[in-house]
């Protein structure tokens, strides 16, 4: 579904990615794991057109999307997720939905896919007139996801879901993302929790400092030595 090849961008004359080169097969699920400043969210926030590549390609469906601008890309069934989730805290919870929805114009496809997700996320629905400022931080990822999938995409850029949450409720969002994957959306997923990420993925790849330093099956990158000591903290 999505590729990338030799990719590189830069902040200014910084080169955040150095030639990257991946595959994201349709109906997978992809982990990109790495410390910070590796590049991970310059990797997705540069397939969704919001950096400009220098240098190489991006192909989504065989077609060339490295100089779309944004808007065109979520056209085409690619959502990302931010980090940080991005929502409008001033808004409601269905207003926030909604927005999700900005670039489609099937207005009636629009209201079924909001009672869908309200069916997906029924702790969405309970707050529907709530400002999105006074969720959780866990019902703030859940909204976060559910305004993406507003978009109708088939490919969700997720960054950092997990990011500030309790145990418990970093398990009920990967729960989330792999029923949203059963029900056919791909997901490219940006994760430091490289234990969950590599237990929800089918395939892995390890970037450093704007590299691709590894990539494999997932259940092989789980036992791999160097993974297991540098990003699992075993011994």
């Amino acid at each position: 579904m999505l590729e990338l090849q030799a990719v590189e961008s830069f902040y200014g004359s910084i080169q955040a990615l150095k030639g990257i080169t991946l595959e994201v097969a349709t109906g997978s699920i992809v982990a990109i794991l790495g410390a910070n400043g590796a590049g991970k969210s310059t990797t997705l926030r540069t397939i969704s057109g919001l950096i400009q590549p220098a240098a190489g390609r991006i192909l989504f469906r065989n077609d060339a999307i490295h100089r779309a601008p944004p808007h065109r890309i979520v056209r085409l069934g690619i959502c990302q997720v931010p980090e940080g989730r991005d929502i409008f805290m001033g808004l409601t919870v269905q207003e926030n939905l909604k927005m999700g929805a900005f670039t489609r114009k099937d207005s009636q496809e629009v209201d079924q896919n909001l009672q869908r997700i309200y069916g997906s996320f029924p702790i969405l629905k309970d707050r529907t007139r709530q400002q999105a400022g006074t969720l959780s931080g866990g019902e703030q990822q859940m909204l976060a996801i559910a305004r993406g999938l507003m978009s109708n995409p088939t490919l969700m850029l997720l960054d950092e879901p997990s990011l500030g949450l309790a145990p418990l409720m970093v398990e009920e969002i990967f729960k989330i993302v792999k029923e949203i994957n059963r029900e056919g959306v791909t997901i490219l997923l940006v994760e430091q929790n490289a234990k969950m990420a590599l237990q929800t993925a089918q395939y892995g790849y390890v970037m450093e400092t704007g590299n691709i330093a590894l990539h494999d099956k997932a259940e092989k990158l789980i036992k791999n030595d160097y993974v297991r000591r540098v990003y699992l903290g075993a011994g």
